[in-house]
């Protein structure tokens, strides 16, 4: 792959047009400039929706097993290109290689998932229960879709909404994070190669959210709103889309309890925590933010777990052999490192790392902090890098309660060899998803999504389609 074949310009109307204005794509590695993509005004937004408004129609009324060909289609192409895809996300996003490997054969099962569930939409036929009516229900596509996309999982956050909406009919403006556009307008280059029709998917870049996504959302002719990122910007866009009633999925902020119960096995723990906090150098909604240890494990797990992470390799993503890359910018670093601070003005210990790393790039060294207070910031809000905060509680109950104690609802963790125990704290943990023994639960045939200010509806499993599809019912009069 060369630089000068990578795609950095919108995507409208089945071609890629140009823009007089640019913005930076940042190497976090190097904090040197990659490329330049092109930057939308409200122009350009609008030209999106208009093309995707054009193509609303003929596009629902294609038969559900052509709409199926073409996902499926993108999925292999997808995969046939990983190397170009990985290449791309570790260079503009900061992830390790090998990570990127992961993400992308991730990101494309979900268009291998939903092209599978596309034949699948179901509707009723009944007789009422008074006679004389049969009751007809079927599901139709929305209609026009607009999905925001962050910038921590470039290919996945891309292919889970524009899965699902596709599969039920229903065309598309997507408007990825300006900090990691590449891997998404790659992905355009993929539905144009196999033939996905003009208008169906369209994409912007843009610099400006306010000028660019608030008219569209603002647009009547826009039907759903689909988005990926922080609570209080999700709040905003609900607030906008209540004005025009639209159909909406909030994939929002985390705050997830990582819990060892004391019938733990600690190095199964040990392990699940590397995976839940360690893994995208921290960065995700789902990562472990709060290590909630019982009392009787506490030094052990502390101990082993520090082990781990300080052998961690630090660099850029694309060296062999490192597992943690940078942060994505200068400010995610310095916001990273005045909570590790903060925790220890508030009496909290670094065990590992606590600083962020030498030389260019926005590194952080991997850090683990003991006798955290749960007053913390870096307790109560998501910390989104490599650090790893632990509280000792001395009961069940204790952990229950502090792992409830947050606003969110979106991940949890439990870790215990007594099932029993394990299981009735998973269920009375308030969060939309648990991993039970296990430090990655997110799959393509499993509905992700929270609970609380964490979000609304799910993606990916037979739920995800349904977020796109609307419910008609007809009464047939027979006589």
């Amino acid at each position: 792959m060369t630089w000068s074949a990578l795609r950095t310009s919108h995507y409208i109307a089945g071609r890629f047009a140009e823009d007089e204005r640019t913005l930076p794509v940042e190497n976090p590695a190097t904090g040197e400039e990659l490329a330049r993509v092109a930057d939308a005004g409200p122009d350009t937004a609008m030209a999106c929706l208009d093309a995707a408004v054009e193509a609303a129609e003929g596009w629902a009324a294609t038969d559900p097993r052509e709409r199926s060909e073409l996902l499926r289609a993108s999925f292999e192409a997808i995969m046939d290109r990983a190397d170009e895809f990985a290449t791309t996300m570790t260079l503009e996003m900061g992830k390790p290689l090998t990570e990127a490997r992961g993400e992308v054969a991730y990101g494309a099962e979900f268009l291998r998932w939903f092209a599978e569930e596309t034949p699948r939409i179901h509707g009723r036929w009944t007789t009422a229960p008074a006679g004389g009516q049969r009751l007809i229900t079927m599901k139709q596509p929305v209609g026009p879709v607009l999905a925001i996309t962050p910038w921590n999982f470039p290919l996945a956050m891309a292919t889970r909404k524009l899965g699902p909406a596709l599969a039920a009919g229903c065309t598309a403006v997507l408007k990825p994070a300006q900090m990691t556009p590449l891997t998404s307008l790659l992905l355009m280059d993929v539905f144009n190669e196999v033939g996905v029709p003009a208008g169906v998917v369209n994409c912007f870049v843009s610099s400006s959210a306010s000028s660019t996504t608030g008219l569209l959302i603002a647009d009547p002719r826009l039907r759903k709103l689909t988005f990926t990122g922080s609570t209080s910007v999700g709040v905003r866009l609900l607030e906008q889309a209540s004005k025009n009633v639209l159909k909406t999925s909030m994939e929002l902020g985390g705050n997830a309890p990582f819990v060892v119960l004391p019938s733990a096995d600690v190095d199964r723990a040990v392990e699940g925590a590397m995976v839940a906090k360690m893994r995208n150098i921290g960065q995700a909604c789902t990562a472990a933010n709060r290590l909630i240890v019982h009392s009787s494990l506490v030094e052990e797990f502390t101990e082993k777990l520090a082990a781990r992470v300080g052998a961690l390799k630090v660099g850029d993503g694309m060296d062999d052999g490192v597992e943690i890359g940078p942060l994505v910018s200068a400010e995610a670093l310095d916001d990273v490192e005045a909570m590790v601070a903060e925790a220890v003005a508030d009496g909290a210990r670094v065990v590992v790392g606590g600083s962020r790393g030498d030389g260019p790039g926005h590194f952080m060294r991997p850090t683990v902090l003991a006798d955290v207070s749960s007053s913390s910031r870096c307790f109560r809000e998501e910390i989104f890098g490599p650090v790893a905060p632990i509280v000792a509680v001395d009961s069940v109950d204790e952990a229950v309660a502090l792992a409830n104690d947050t606003r969110f609802g979106l991940m949890s963790y439990v870790f215990g060899e007594d099932l029993t125990e394990a299981v009735t704290v998973a269920e009375r943990i308030e969060s939309g998803m648990v991993g039970l023994n296990s430090g990655l639960v997110s799959n393509p045939a499993a509905p992700f999504g929270g609970v609380k200010s964490s979000g609304l509806g799910r993606e990916g499993g037979p739920e995800g389609i349904e977020e796109f599809l609307e419910i008609k019912y007809i009464g047939l009069s027979l006589g």
